[in-house]
This record gives structure tokens, C-alpha cells and sequence, in this order.
């Protein structure tokens, strides 16, 4: 990725967007907030637009909703 690249996908990011830190920390509640809530997406946009927009915490995501699912 070139400098370019970097720079408009910084500028694309959603303002809501909580951040990697912030995301991972409320990663595990969030995972069961959706599973219980069907307005959790609304209810915390900021979780959503980071795990829409950053690959590896959306796989986390992923990965954790479908062993929750699973009852791993």
C-alpha cells in the first residue's frame, strides 16, 4: 500500500469508528449483545464501523460470533 493509499483510507474512516483498542476491549459483549439483540448495531455504531472497516477486527469478530454460535 502506497503512501496514497494509506492517506485515503485514513480520511474514509467512519467518525463513529471506536478504534482497535476500544473494539477489542468490548469485543466478547458486543459478540453476545448481538446474539441477544437484534438493535446491538444501532445501538453501538462505533463497535460496527470499526469492525466494518478494520480487516483483523472484523475476523476476530467473526471468528468469535461463529464459536459463540457454535457453543464452543
Amino acid at each position: 500500500m502506497n503512501h496514497r493509499e494509506q492517506l485515503e483510507r485514513v480520511l474514509a474512516t467512519d467518525p463513529a469508528d471506536v478504534g482497535c483498542e476500544q473494539a477489542m476491549a468490548l469485543l466478547h459483549v458486543y459478540v453476545e449483545l448481538i446474539e441477544t439483540d437484534p438493535d446491538a448495531v444501532r445501538k453501538y455504531p462505533g463497535i460496527a464501523a470499526h469492525l466494518a472497516a478494520c480487516g483483523p477486527c472484523g475476523e476476530d469478530f467473526q471468528g468469535l460470533l461463529e464459536a459463540v454460535t457454535a457453543g464452543v
